[in-house]
């Protein structure tokens, strides 16, 4: 089975050696995304409501260039340097998916490149 590389240019070019989504069959593997400015290349400064929501219109921008929506996401990987952000992810998250939501981990984590304190990758499935 052939594979096809997904890119945005609404959404953060690869900062490292991948493509920011894969799609094998209709399933796409999306790259984690952290909270920066497609336009920029700088994260988003603010609180982490802003941070958070950037990172699902990023996640939403690859998405789209895939010919699918944050709704066709069966699983989603949630990266946070500190914890205690859980519930306003979840928040958050109500806001840019449909019922029934994706599975979805939520991980604790040291660091996440650039300095981010949340990264977010998925898995999606077409059709």
């Amino acid at each position: 089975m052939s594979k096809q590389i997904i890119h945005s240019h609404h959404a953060p070019v690869a900062i490292g050696a991948y493509s920011q989504a894969v799609k094998v069959g209709n399933t796409v593997y999306l790259s984690g995304q952290i909270p920066l400015d497609a336009a920029t290349m700088t994260l988003v400064e603010g609180s982490m409501d802003a941070q958070i929501r950037r990172v699902f219109d990023n996640l939403s921008a690859v998405a789209e260039a895939a010919d699918g929506s944050l709704n066709d996401i069966v699983k989603l990987n949630v990266f946070l340097t500190d914890l205690s952000h859980f519930a306003l992810v979840n928040e958050i998250m109500a806001g840019y998916f449909n019922d029934p939501f994706p599975a979805r981990a939520v991980i604790g984590v040291a660091s996440l490149p650039r300095g981010a304190s949340v990264e977010i990758d998925a898995v999606m499935v077409l059709g």
